[in-house]
């Protein structure tokens, strides 16, 4: 990773996706829910994490995908509620978690190609 970019864009993923997560915690334990269902609000970010730690590009793009889920969901709470923090915080990491790992599988990629075209 010999390009600035991509290293920023992977470490803003992996702060964004670690936000995400603790936030997604502090929503289950504000409301009165069951702990299945915080597992349940985590566990799909923390699937992801054994593919990032081996870079993986096919897991950010579907990290991307599971972004978007979260994406809904906060929009709604948003909607509901324009002036909740925890919301607000939630829709910004998210939106660059998706932004950032987008980002990284585009630069890492072709990062990976000139290292192939190098050789």
């Amino acid at each position: 990773m010999a390009d600035p970019r991509v290293r920023i864009s992977r470490q803003l993923a992996w702060i964004s996706l670690a936000a995400l997560a603790v936030l997604q915690l502090l929503v289950s334990f504000q409301q009165p829910t069951p702990t299945l269902v915080w597992i349940m609000r985590v566990l799909p970010l923390l699937i992801f994490v054994p593919g990032i730690l081996a870079d993986n590009l096919r897991s950010y793009i579907w990290l991307c995908f599971v972004c978007l889920l979260y994406f809904v969901t906060l929009v709604l709470r948003l909607f509901a509620d324009p002036f909740n923090m925890v919301a607000i915080l939630g829709m910004t990491s998210v939106v660059t978690l998706f932004i950032a790992a987008m980002l990284y599988v585009r630069w890492r990629a072709q990062e990976i190609k000139e290292e192939l075209i190098d050789e």
